[in-house]
């Protein structure tokens, strides 16, 4: 029961998954919104709608397995903040797929979306399953059954999912197909992140990695770091690291290390990148690769010498733990939430540049937004309007966050929270409540 404070002023205890305390994903998120607070000014009496996911489906997903068996997986949509526009996140097929990651995940897609000034919320998805344990049949009736579960609570104005961790145009097309059956029409925009033949757009599959490079750039022309002379390492190699360090090599840059799921390779004159990428593209990872570079311990990637680190894999990789390790001038976060808070006091007191995921990352969802408007119209661009487009948005957004950093002296995050939570809360003062 809430219990009254002072007159007027009721509080309530937290369930432990909404306690900034209970550390995991959730957790982290709930210190940044901390963090920011104090920033906000006359806007800080709605700060705890950015405590509060807006809504929460969790979801039986059963489905017939090819020996005859029925299995049971679960799944997860939340959507965290909507004051802005629809929902909009990803939806990750992994074992440790969590209620706290989804949540976290989602509103952190609220604070990249605003922080980009893209007019969507926050929303994220997920199923606890292993695909690499499912064949296509059944990665297929997952997904449409996936769907149908969730199909309640989206759709091209309400909540738009894409492509996550272990998910891919395919299994947007059979999302996408899912849906317009249920509806009766064909709906291209309930996803985004589809094959360009049903409406995907040209640029999404490399946007991420696009984003992380072009704040990148940006950022070393602050610091006085010389692109073309600098020493790249980067945690995960696929849609979102393998383009940010392919984009880096061509600017000059030496891809000294690369670590993925199947180990970590390092060569200090620079791995061959365009062959890294086949390879990967090939075999899943870099476990096995042949064109020059070492195999070294995993946890020996983290004290490389380099001038750029590039975390692209999952949360939670930089910690207290390794932080002190770290020798980069600047670290991008191409995943989400791959930096713990203690982690990011530490690199902040080292002098180590960090430019947050809600920022880094953005890309993918801008060129999202991109897609969705184009799905609308019917109507499409160029893959070069679409990447000047991308470069423009992420250049304007990093500049008005490195420019709220030096006026309050403090981080990039909180810079890129305290622009992003005003325009969410701005938003939710303009809306009001209702009924």
């Amino acid at each position: 029961m809430p219990s009254q404070t002072a007159p007027g002023v009721f509080t309530q205890a937290l369930p432990s998954y909404l306690d900034p305390n209970h550390l995991g994903p959730w957790g982290i998120y709930l210190q940044q919104v901390d963090r920011v607070a104090p920033y906000l000014g006359k806007l800080g009496r709605w700060v705890d709608t950015l405590k509060r996911p807006k809504r929460t489906l969790i979801v039986d997903v059963p489905i017939h397995l090819d020996n005859g068996t029925v299995a049971h997986f679960e799944g997860y949509r939340v959507q965290h903040n909507t004051s802005r526009g629809p929902g909009k996140g990803g939806v990750r097929f992994h074992q440790d797929v969590t209620l706290s990651e989804v949540m976290a995940l989602s509103a952190w897609m609220s604070i990249k979306n605003a922080a980009v000034n893209v007019p969507y919320g926050g929303a994220k998805g997920g199923i606890r399953v292993d695909p690499k344990l499912l064949s296509r049949g059944e990665l297929e009736r997952v997904t449409r059954r996936y769907t149908s579960e969730i199909g309640i609570i989206i759709g091209p104005s309400k909540d738009i999912p894409a492509p996550d961790v272990n998910t891919n145009e395919q299994v947007m097309a059979w999302m996408m197909d899912t849906y317009s059956m249920n509806e009766g029409a064909t709906a291209t925009g309930v996803v985004t992140g589809k094959p360009v033949d049903l409406g995907g757009s040209l640029g999404r599959r490399e946007a991420t990695g696009r984003g992380v490079f072009t704040v990148g750039v940006e950022a070393a022309r602050r610091i006085g770091l010389d692109v073309s002379r600098s020493r790249v390492a980067v945690q995960g190699f696929g849609n979102v690291g393998g383009v940010a360090g392919k984009l880096f090599a061509e600017a000059g840059a030496r891809v000294v290390a690369v670590q993925d799921h199947g180990g970590t390779i390092y060569n200090e004159a620079g791995l061959h990148v365009p062959a890294l990428l086949d390879h990967v593209g090939r075999h899943g990872s870099v476990a096995g690769f042949e064109g020059g570079g070492q195999v070294i311990p995993n946890e020996d990637f983290w004290g490389i010498p380099c001038d750029i680190l590039i975390p692209a894999a999952l949360e939670g990789q930089i910690t207290d733990k390794n932080a002190g390790r770290i020798q980069a001038r600047m670290v991008i976060e191409g995943a989400n939430g791959p930096t713990t808070p203690q982690a990011d006091d530490i690199l902040h007191d080292r002098g180590v540049l960090v430019l947050p995921d809600v920022l880094a990352n953005a890309g993918g969802v801008t060129v999202s937004y991109f897609e969705w408007v184009q799905d609308f119209s019917s109507f499409f661009w160029t893959e070069d309007e679409i990447n000047a487009r991308l470069v423009k948005i992420m250049k304007d957004a990093f500049s008005a966050v490195w420019q709220v950093s030096e006026d309050h002296k403090v981080s990039l995050r909180t810079a890129t929270f305290i622009i992003a939570c005003q325009r969410i809360l701005h938003a939710r003062d303009l809306r009001g409540l209702y009924p």
